[in-house]
């Protein structure tokens, strides 16, 4: 997430949950209110990238390197994945792209419930099951999300290696923007490699095979896009959306790996909303 680089319609998306997001504007506020006053500054227009001197933050030893990647990636998603995004967004019917993204979360599960078992939650493991299971069947090979309809409500949980190694005290490491992912850190990319690893070793065929791995990520990528087109012209909005879109994933995995057990942000929202039905070991 979050970025949807072009390359990542052959290898899919790095974003290993789906978050509550933190407030960007304040974020990017605080990250330039927290900088220094710039050294220099080029001419940008409105779709172009500021560049100026930023502060030096521990969480981002390779920035010089990291904004380059992300200037290069910006480039590409407006002159052609943006445009293809939205020109798939005209031609094909919400409910057709709601269907195709509900048939690639269903074959996410694997993971999803092998972490959870990882994680020692057996309760979230098992309605996991539970919803694959059902949404593999009555949902048609998952293209309907019949579980997380109120009479059987087993919502979608993502899940990942990344949030295992996270959930067992591994720091998240030096942040990277990567051209094929996205904005990621070591440990999370380490967690990608191996949650796109998992099906294909396990299942075979088709799933380790060229023409699955370009049509999903391809179907992937552009759902993606179209989903988080307000979030970037909010990352641009802030005048640097480098800086804006590196705090904000990084707050955003620090809530997701806090929420694991039980605290922060997401596990407070959570809290609040009365669920049907309480799964043990979870």
């Amino acid at each position: 997430m979050i970025n949807v680089p072009l390359a990542a319609a052959l290898l899919g998306s790095a974003n290993p949950a789906i978050p509550a997001e933190p407030s960007l504007p304040l974020v990017a506020e605080a990250a330039v209110q927290t900088a220094p006053p710039p050294s220099e500054e080029t001419a940008a227009g409105p779709d172009e990238i500021v560049v100026s001197a930023r502060q030096d933050v521990p969480e981002d030893p390779g920035q010089a390197i990291n904004v380059e990647a992300f200037k290069a990636v910006t480039a590409v998603d407006n002159a052609l994945v943006a445009p293809l995004a939205m020109g798939y967004k005209k031609v094909l019917p919400s409910p057709a792209r709601t269907g195709l993204r509900n048939v690639l979360r269903n074959l996410t599960e694997p993971v999803n419930f092998l972490n959870f078992m990882l994680q020692l939650k057996p309760g979230k493991a098992a309605e996991t099951v539970g919803r694959f299971a059902v949404n593999s069947t009555v949902g048609v090979a998952g293209l309907i999300d019949v579980a997380k309809s109120k009479s059987i409500n087993l919502p979608y949980r993502p899940n990942g290696f990344g949030n295992t190694f996270g959930y067992y005290g591994v720091g998240a490491g030096p942040y990277m923007f990567l051209p094929v992912i996205g904005p990621t850190s070591a440990r999370d990319l380490v967690g990608w490699v191996l949650d796109k690893s998992f099906l294909p070793s396990v299942a075979g065929a088709p799933f380790n095979t060229s023409p699955y791995a370009l049509g999903t990520g391809v179907v992937k990528s552009l759902d993606d896009r179209i989903e988080l087109d307000d979030k970037f012209k909010e990352f641009h909005a802030t005048g640097d959306p480098y800086v804006a879109e590196r705090e904000w994933y990084l707050a955003k995995r620090r809530d997701e790996i806090e929420a694991l057990h039980g605290r922060g942000p997401l596990a407070d929202a959570k809290k609040k909303q009365p669920e049907a039905k309480a799964a043990p070991g979870s």
